[in-house]
């Protein structure tokens, strides 16, 4: 089973894997029809991770006195340990038809009577769930357990130590320094935590001594606190383009900065109160005049669970060294991240990634020597230095997606992805990209799918 040699006899192994969201379900599935033995350990009480709608949030260190107002208007739960950064009007920005796993695809009924091409967030939470019922996956989840320490058993390199610590309840206090942790030995981990907990935030020189109130798109749930109110939106993602006309129902005034040179500078078409414009700056306390600063700047990835003794680090939004973004070399098979790749068709490469581990892992599928594991990473960063591009684009993927998930298909002995797959994709991300307003109503992805299989049906 080790890397670089014919593949073995299929083996089992006592496989631990690390949450509970969309990643680590279909990490549990795969690998038990692989025939390993899987826990998973959940620190939350509710499977599906971070399409976990949760009204609390976390205490703002940006802006205390922003928390404070929230806070007193009732929220509850403020203050605790939130992983979920989905808000109240939620909807994916990518069609039904194509959120769904390989063989699990989503219900074209609808969520509640809702069968939009875009669903609503509790619908995919819903699938998921349905997802956990249908293949007996409750039964491997330990919830309420969050792992705290993952590392080498140093008597016997080839295994790990995984501790976890229990919790009976959610509260607003630290966790007690004298909790039991429980230390258990797995042969391999899968680490499937996510990565939208942790924010990221943009270098503007000057913010730090702006002495206004800020506010991080983790902790955005409903549009109420910005009521009457001169936001400063810093971002040009799709959680940047929702919020900000979501909170521009209710502020006076909506001014979205980016440093993207292909946006529109000026008052947005269709709005009476939301401007573009290119990224602000904070010469002194009079250069901006705005109330809030909101920051729709991504997240990080973040294992703080995670010792390598440095062979693996996560530094300016870069795991690695990983082959293929799954393996880090050093540790393969035994070590293994599902998840990672962004700007991806998300269920479909986590669900082609866990097939992968799953199957290397019983001896199915040989990997490379750890050589030329090494040597495929470092091209791999070759490639982005010449290009010019930067580190923390290490694992976003473009139309380079088609190609990663065809030569995953490759691995795990599937088909490559079928054209009108590839097709919708590519015009989902342009529908994203477009800045377009209504574009989830707009778009009817089973009439699409028609005039696509039937050509000659078209209506131009």
């Amino acid at each position: 089973m080790a890397s670089g040699g014919s593949s073995s006899s299929s083996s089992s192994t006592k496989v631990a894997v690390v949450g509970a969201g969309a990643c680590g379900l279909v990490a549990a599935r795969e690998l038990r029809r692989e025939g390993h033995q899987v826990v998973v350990f959940e620190k939350g009480d509710r499977l599906g991770g971070t399409w976990v709608y949760d009204d609390s949030f976390e205490t703002n260190p940006l802006s205390p006195t922003l928390f404070e107002q929230i806070r007193r208007q009732g929220e509850e739960g403020v203050g605790v340990h939130v992983h979920s950064s989905i808000y109240r009007s939620l909807r994916t920005n990518l069609p039904r038809q194509i959120m769904g796993f390989l063989d699990y695809p989503f219900n074209k009924e609808g969520h509640a009577g809702d069968s939009r091409t875009y669903p609503r967030h509790e619908e995919v939470r819903s699938y998921l769930e349905d997802f956990a019922r249908d293949f007996r996956l409750v039964e491997l989840i330990r919830f309420r357990n969050e792992v705290v320490r993952v590392e080498r058993n140093h008597g016997s390199p080839n295994e790990w130590i995984v501790q976890s610590r229990s919790s009976p309840a959610r509260t607003n206090t630290s966790e007690s320094e004298s909790e039991e942790l429980l230390a258990e030995v797995f042969d391999a981990v899968v680490v499937c935590n996510g990565h939208h907990t942790k924010p990221r935030f943009a270098e503007i020189p000057g913010i730090d001594k702006w002495p206004g109130k800020q506010i991080h798109s983790h902790n955005y749930r409903i549009p109420e606190p910005f009521r009457d109110q001169i936001v400063v939106l810093i971002g040009n993602g799709p959680s940047a383009h929702d919020i900000s006309r979501d909170i521009s129902e209710v502020s006076k005034e909506v001014h979205i900065a980016s440093r993207s040179p292909n946006v529109k500078i000026g008052k947005l078409d269709n709005y009476c109160n939301i401007w573009q414009h290119s990224m602000v700056a904070f010469q002194d306390e009079s250069s901006v005049f705005a109330d809030i600063i909101f920051h729709c700047t991504g997240y990080e990835y973040n294992f703080p669970f995670l010792e390598t003794n440095g062979i693996v680090t996560a530094e300016d939004n870069r795991v690695g060294p990983l082959y293929k973004h799954v393996f880090p070399p050093r540790l393969a098979p035994w070590l293994s991240f599902v998840g990672l790749p962004f700007m991806v068709l998300p269920f479909m490469t986590f669900e082609l990634q866990a097939k992968w581990v799953a199957q290397v892992l019983s001896g199915k599928v040989p990997l490379p020597f750890e050589q030329e594991m090494m040597n495929s990473v470092e091209e791999h960063y070759r490639h982005m230095a010449e290009t010019g591009r930067p580190n923390h684009y290490t694992h976003k993927f473009d139309k380079d997606q088609f190609e990663y998930k065809n030569w995953l298909t490759a691995q795990v002995g599937l088909p490559p992805m079928e054209d009108w797959v590839e097709q919708m994709i590519t015009i989902s991300y342009k529908l994203v990209l477009s800045d377009l307003d209504g574009y989830r109503d707009k778009f009817d992805g089973d009439y699409w799918i028609q005039q696509f299989e039937y050509p000659s049906h078209r209506i131009d």
